[in-house]
C-alpha cells in the first residue's frame, strides 16, 4: 500500500482478516481509534479499502464483519482462443515508465514531475471552484469548452509572426490527453497499412499509438538540433509517406530542441511532398535554457497538426489536451475523436483552464525551470562523479529526463533488473526506438521524487555497471 496512515492501518487490518475465521465481528471504529492513534476517517477509509478486496463486508446499524472465503475454482477460458483470432497488433507489455517498484526504491524511470513541483494549490482550487460550476452537471460540447479553446488559441497566436494568420477558437479540439490525440491524429492522416514517418528514438506512446492505429511507422534519425533533414526527405521520397511526427521542443526522450533552421527545413520538405507535420508539443512548460518555438506558429497553410497537453505541468489527473488543425483535416479528427471520446469532461476542462489564466501560473512556470535545472545539473555532476563510464551525448534543454548512453555491449534489460534489485528503477532505453535500438541507452528522470537521492542513484547505477563489465 502506502506509508500514509489508512494504508498502514489496512495492512494491520488486512493480517487480522486473514487469522480470523469468516463471520467474526471486526472492532468498532472507537476501539480501532482508539488502539491505533487515528481518526474515524481514517479508519472508515480503511475499511472500505477492505470491502473493496473482498475481505469484508459491511452490515448497516450492525457492525463489519469477516466475508467467508471461498477456494477459487478453476476456469477454463480457452474459448475466447477461437473467439477473438489473432491480435490485429501487438501493442507489447506495460512500458518501463508505468510501472511501480518498491515504495523505498529511488524513481528515475517516471515520465512524470513530482507532485512538488506542481501547481498544487492552484489545482486544488481550481476544482473547488469548477464543482461549484455548471460544468460540474452538463454535458460539454463535443469540442470543448469554447474558453479553453481560444486559450491554446491564443497562446500559439502570441508566437505567430507578421503575415502568418494565427489560429482560432475554432480550430482548436479539446481532447482527454495528448495520447488519446495521437491515436485520433494518426489515424485521421494515415490509412491503415499506411506509413507514417517518425523521429527516432521518439516517445513510446507515439509509437504505441501508431500501432494502435494500424499504420507502419518507419524510422528517421535525428540528433541534438532535430531530425537528419535529408533522411527525412528521402524517406518521403521513398515511402510515399504523407505525415511525419516529431517534437521540436525538448524531445522525449532526449530532451533535444530542433534548431529554428532544421524547423524551416523540416516544414519545406514537408510542403514539398505535400504532407503534414504533426508536432507533440508535450514539454512545452517544462523549458530550462531555453523557450518553446512552436512550428505551429509559422504555419498558414495547415500542415502542421499541433499537440498540446497540460497533463503533466498541471496534474496527471487532469488529463486535458488540445488538438489545433486547420483545413479538413480538422474534420477528420473531430469525427475520429468523437468516435472514440464523445467529449471530455466539462469538470477536468474547467479546472485546467482556471489554472492556466490565474496569475499565479505564470509565477509556477517561472519558478519551474529553475527547479528543473537545479535537478537537471544535479543527476548529470552525480552521474560524471559516480557512473564516469555513462556518456551524456546533449545536455537536455528542457523537459524532464536526461537521454544517456552506456558502453557498447551493455546489456541494458539485464543493467536494469540488476538497479532495481539494488533499488533504483531505470528505464531501459530501447522502448524509445521505432526500430532497433541505435545503441545502449537509459532515459533517466530529473522530476521525480527525491533529488537528494541523485549521488545514491549514480552510485548503484555505476557499480551494478562495473560488476556487470566482462
Amino acid at each position: 500500500m502506502t506509508n500514509s496512515s489508512s494504508g498502514r492501518l489496512v495492512e494491520v487490518l488486512t493480517a487480522w482478516v486473514r487469522d480470523a475465521p469468516a463471520g467474526a465481528r471486526l472492532p468498532s471504529t472507537r476501539s480501532l481509534v482508539a488502539e491505533h492513534g487515528v481518526g474515524p476517517a481514517t479508519v472508515q477509509q480503511a475499511l472500505r479499502a477492505l470491502a473493496g478486496r473482498g475481505l469484508v463486508e459491511s452490515r448497516p446499524g450492525v457492525g463489519t464483519f469477516v466475508r467467508p472465503r471461498h477456494a477459487p475454482r478453476a476456469v477454463d477460458y480457452s474459448w475466447q482462443i477461437a473467439a477473438l483470432g489473432a491480435p490485429r497488433t501487438d501493442l507489447g507489455s506495460l512500458p518501463a515508465t508505468m510501472r511501480t517498484g518498491a515504495p523505498d526504491a529511488i524513481a528515475l524511470h517516471s515520465g512524470y514531475p513530482d507532485p512538488g513541483l506542481l501547481p498544487e494549490r492552484l489545482v486544488r482550487s481550481a476544482f473547488a471552484r469548477a464543482a461549484r460550476q455548471e460544468a460540474a452537471l452538463q454535458r460539454p460540447d463535443a469540442t470543448g469548452l469554447s474558453e479553453l479553446r481560444a486559450w491554446f488559441a491564443a497562446e500559439l497566436a502570441a508566437t505567430a509572426p507578421d503575415g502568418v494568420a494565427p489560429p482560432t477558437f475554432k480550430d482548436v479540439l479539446v481532447v482527454p490527453g495528448s495520447q488519446s490525440g495521437l491515436v485520433a491524429v494518426f489515424r485521421s492522416l494515415v490509412p491503415v497499412g499506411g506509413v507514417l514517418l517518425m523521429e527516432s528514438p521518439t516517445y513510446w506512446g507515439a509509437i504505441l499509438a501508431a500501432k494502435q492505429a494500424g499504420v507502419r511507422a518507419v524510422p528517421v534519425p535525428h540528433g541534438p538540433e532535430g531530425p537528419d533533414v535529408d533522411a527525412l526527405a528521402r524517406a518521403f521520397a521513398e515511402t510515399g509517406a504523407r505525415a511525419f511526427y516529431g517534437q521540436p521542443t525538448f524531445a522525449n526522450p532526449t530532451g533535444a530542441q530542433w534548431s529554428p533552421t532544421v524547423g524551416q527545413a523540416v516544414l519545406d520538405v514537408v510542403a514539398k511532398h505535400g504532407a503534414f507535420l504533426v508536432e507533440d508539443d508535450w514539454a512545452h512548460d517544462f523549458g530550462i535554457d531555453d523557450d518553446p518555438r512552436p512550428l505551429a506558429s509559422l504555419d498558414g497553410d495547415g500542415r502542421v497538426v499541433y499537440l498540446r497537453s497540460l497533463t503533466k505541468s498541471v496534474s496527471p489527473s487532469v488529463r486535458v489536451a488540445a488538438v489545433v488543425a486547420r483545413g479538413p483535416v480538422q474534420e477528420r479528427v473531430r469525427a475520429v475523436a468523437g468516435a472514440e471520446n464523445l467529449y471530455v469532461s466539462g469538470l477536468l476542462q474547467a479546472a485546467a483552464l482556471d489554472v492556466v489564466t490565474q496569475p499565479g501560473w505564470t509565477a509556477h512556470r517561472r519558478a519551474l525551470r529553475q527547479r528543473l535545472r537545479e535537478r537537471r545539473d544535479l543527476l548529470l555532476a552525480s552521474l560524471a562523479q559516480h557512473a564516469p563510464a555513462v556518456e551524456v551525448e546533449s545536455v537536455p534543454a528542457g523537459g524532464l529526463h536526461a537521454w544517456v548512453r552506456l558502453p557498447d555491449g551493455t546489456d541494458v534489460a539485464a543493467l536494469a533488473r540488476d538497479c532495481e534489485a539494488h533499488g533504483l528503477l531505470v528505464a531501459p532505453g530501447s522502448g524509445w526506438f521505432v526500430a532497433e535500438p541505435t545503441g545502449a541507452y537509459l532515459r533517466l528522470g530529473f522530476a521525480g521524487p527525491d533529488p537528494g537521492a541523485f549521488g545514491r542513484a549514480a552510485r548503484i547505477l555505476g557499480e551494478r555497471m562495473a560488476a556487470a563489465a566482462p
